[in-house]
């Protein structure tokens, strides 16, 4: 039997002050944008902020349904309207926040499964990695590198 260990790299900012001044402008972004999510079931608001290649800002929040759980991730509404606003233009990193009217979210909080699979799709269809920032509505901001760091052995077409 072979035995291989998985690692993940991470880089963990106290606060949102600590990151470079692109960072801070693109979570800035994720924070507006999670503002305007559509969130009356959950009372759970998530905003994303894509900063692509060209320099495009496209943005995302999530999206509730009364036919819950048939809304959408914030980080899936920003991948695909990037995708179709910008169809071939590279993404250079995401940034997310969330926060909740129920109590304070002080956590970084990552992308769920399914964005992680939707994000990993665009990353391996560019050829190029891309930086992922995530916090919740204070506190630590993460950083990691890949998609890879957050979804090892991830699926894609060339399973199919």
């Amino acid at each position: 039997m072979k035995k291989t260990q998985i690692t993940a790299s991470a880089t963990i900012y106290n606060t949102l002050s600590e990151l470079p001044k692109e960072d801070i402008l693109l979570m800035n972004k994720a924070i507006e944008a999670r503002k305007k999510a559509y969130a009356p079931y959950s009372k759970f608001y998530v905003g994303a902020a894509l900063l692509l290649e060209n320099g495009e800002v496209v943005i995302g929040n999530n999206q509730e349904n009364a036919a819950y759980p048939s809304g959408m991730c914030a980080e899936r509404v920003a991948v695909w309207h990037a995708g179709a606003s910008f169809p071939g233009v590279k993404i250079k990193k995401l940034a997310i926040s969330a926060s909740s009217t129920l109590k304070t979210v002080d956590q970084p909080i990552g992308p769920c499964g399914a964005c992680r699979q939707a994000l990993s799709e665009y990353e391996i269809h560019q050829k190029t990695p891309f930086k992922v920032l995530f916090m919740g509505e204070i506190g630590n901001v993460v950083l990691v590198d890949s998609l890879t760091s957050l979804l090892p052995y991830s699926f894609d077409s060339s399973y199919l």
